[in-house]
C-alpha cells in the first residue's frame, strides 16, 4: 500500500466530511477509498474514523494521525517543489484567496498584470467572504480584512478599510438625516449580514471615545454587499458597509456618507501566508509585486472621502 496516497485519501475524507464527497473530489470509486482507509487502519492497528450515515468523526487516534499526516504531506510537497526548482525559479501554481468584492476590484487587476510578467506561474483565485484555513485548503496566500488572531502566520499590511454609513440623496431628503446613532432606531435600515458587519451596528462616541452598539430593526436584510448597495441607492434605507463596497456609487453621486464623526477605526487589510523555512519564489515574487500596488490602490479607503468633515487618518 502507498502510505502517502492513503494519507491523502484520509485527509480528503476528513476535509470533505464524507467518503462519497472525498471519492468525487479524488475521482475514484467510493469502495476503493473505503478499502484504502480500512487498509491504513489495519496497518496501524487502530480505528481512525467513526463512520455514520451523515458524517465522519475522527477518533482520538485519528486526530493525532491526521495532524501528523498533514505535516508529513506538507513536507513532501515542499521537498518536491525544491527538487523541481520552485525555490530557485519563479514558477508553478499559486493559490490565493480573497473576499469576493475586493478580489474582483483590487486583487484581480494585480493578478492579471502579474501573470503577464511571470509566464511560468499559474494562479487560482478563490473568492469568499469567509476565511478559509490556509493549510487545510492548500492556499498559498490570503487577503484578509479585519484584525488577525494570534497565529503562526506571516502577515504584511497593505492598507485599512473604513466601515461607513450610507444613504441615497433621495432617502435623506425624505427622512431627517441622523446626527446620532440612536436616531437609526427610528429609520428604515438595510443590513448586510457579512463577516465584518452584523445587525448590531457599532459606533465610536466622539465625546468620550467609548464604543456603543445599536440594535437596528432592518427593513431589509441581505447576504451580499452588492444587494445592500443597490437597495440603498434605490432609497430603501440607510446601510452600513465597508468603504470599497460602495465607493463607485459615492463617486457617481447616488449615495452619500453620513455620521462620519461616529465611525470606528478603519480595520486593517493584510496579505497572510503560512510561515515556512523557505518561501517558494512564486510566492515571494507575487508578494513583492502586489504589496506596493495594493497599498497604492487601497489608500483611498483609509481616509475620509472628499466632502467629509473628519480629518484624514
Amino acid at each position: 500500500m502507498d502510505r502517502l496516497e492513503a494519507m491523502t485519501m484520509l485527509l480528503t475524507a476528513v476535509e470533505k466530511g464524507s467518503l462519497s464527497a472525498a471519492a468525487r473530489d479524488l475521482q475514484i470509486p467510493v469502495p476503493t477509498l473505503t478499502r484504502r482507509v480500512g487498509e491504513l487502519e489495519a496497518q496501524l492497528g487502530t480505528r481512525l474514523l467513526t463512520r455514520t450515515t451523515r458524517k465522519l468523526t475522527l477518533t482520538d487516534a485519528g486526530l493525532a494521525y491526521v495532524s501528523a499526516a498533514r505535516q508529513i504531506l506538507a513536507l513532501v510537497k515542499e521537498q518536491e517543489r525544491e527538487a523541481t526548482g520552485e525555490f530557485t525559479t519563479p514558477r508553478g501554481d499559486l493559490v490565493i484567496t480573497s473576499p469576493v468584492t475586493l478580489g474582483r476590484t483590487h486583487v484581480m487587476p494585480e493578478i492579471i498584470d502579474f501573470l503577464a510578467e511571470f509566464p511560468d506561474i499559474n494562479i487560482k483565485l478563490m473568492q469568499s467572504d469567509r476565511n478559509v484555513n490556509l493549510v487545510d485548503a492548500h492556499v498559498d496566500l490570503a487577503v484578509r480584512i479585519g484584525h488577525l488572531p494570534d497565529s503562526g502566520m506571516i502577515a504584511t499590511r497593505v492598507g485599512s478599510m473604513r466601515i461607513v454609513m450610507w444613504g441615497s440623496p433621495e432617502f435623506l431628503e425624505r427622512h431627517p438625516t441622523p446626527t446620532h446613532p440612536d436616531a437609526l432606531v427610528d429609520l428604515p435600515t438595510i443590513v448586510f449580514n457579512g463577516p465584518m458587519l452584523s445587525p448590531g451596528w457599532r459606533f465610536r462616541l466622539p465625546e468620550t471615545g467609548d464604543f456603543t452598539t445599536i440594535a437596528v430593526n432592518p427593513r431589509l436584510q441581505v447576504s451580499a454587499p452588492d444587494a445592500a448597495a443597490h437597495a440603498a441607492i434605490r432609497g430603501v434605507g440607510i446601510t452600513q458597509l465597508l468603504h470599497y463596497h460602495i465607493a463607485d456609487a459615492v463617486d457617481a453621486g447616488t449615495l452619500r456618507i453620513i455620521m462620519t464623526e461616529y465611525e470606528c477605526e478603519a480595520v486593517p487589510i493584510h496579505l497572510v501566508h503560512v510561515s515556512r523555512n523557505l518561501m517558494p519564489l512564486k510566492l515571494r515574487r507575487f508578494i513583492d509585486f502586489a504589496v506596493p500596488r495594493l497599498r497604492a490602490s487601497l489608500a483611498r479607503y483609509s481616509a475620509p472621502m472628499a466632502g467629509d468633515k473628519r480629518s484624514a487618518a
